[in-house]
């Protein structure tokens, strides 16, 4: 069976920077939650980071709170302990949060707080696709489910 790794905010858990979820609601979302295909994770929080927490961005290579700290390390240990949980699960698809300096798949934040995007992967979803997951965001649904079709 093909499972999912799932951002664990899309799923409704109080586990972003706001200490909120980002429910997503998406039929096909409860297909496979009811099928046991989808492994919740939040890399942020498996990084050592609390919620609710600063809002960071990424800027040249390293992740920056808006009042200046570096949790680089952070995201970067949850990156990691993302992609042994892939490796682990043999998980091949992750559906990630949009814009998240961990999950972004095809936008971030500038790094500068000042709430522009740009072209650019998280730290999570960059590790992850490096070592050969085919990662989507919540906006990408519809290819998610031809690529577990294929």
């Amino acid at each position: 069976m093909k499972k999912i790794l799932v951002s664990s905010c899309l799923l409704g858990q109080p586990v972003r920077y706001d200490g909120k979820g980002q429910t997503l609601q998406h039929p096909q979302l409860r297909v496979w939650q009811s099928n046991k295909k989808i492994i919740s994770f939040c890399p942020e929080v498996a990084g050592g980071l609390s919620t609710p927490r600063a809002p960071a961005e990424i800027i040249q290579g390293k992740v920056i709170t808006n009042s200046g700290e570096y949790v680089t390390e952070q995201f970067q240990t949850g990156a990691n302990i993302a992609l042994e949980l892939c490796k682990k699960n043999k998980v091949r698809f992750a559906l990630l949060k949009e814009s998240s300096p961990s999950c972004g798949r095809n936008t971030i934040y500038d790094g500068k707080h000042r709430g522009i995007k740009i072209e650019g992967l998280g730290l999570t979803a960059a590790l992850l696709i490096k070592n050969g997951v085919q990662v989507f965001s919540e906006e990408q649904i519809p290819a998610l489910i031809k690529a577990l079709a294929l």
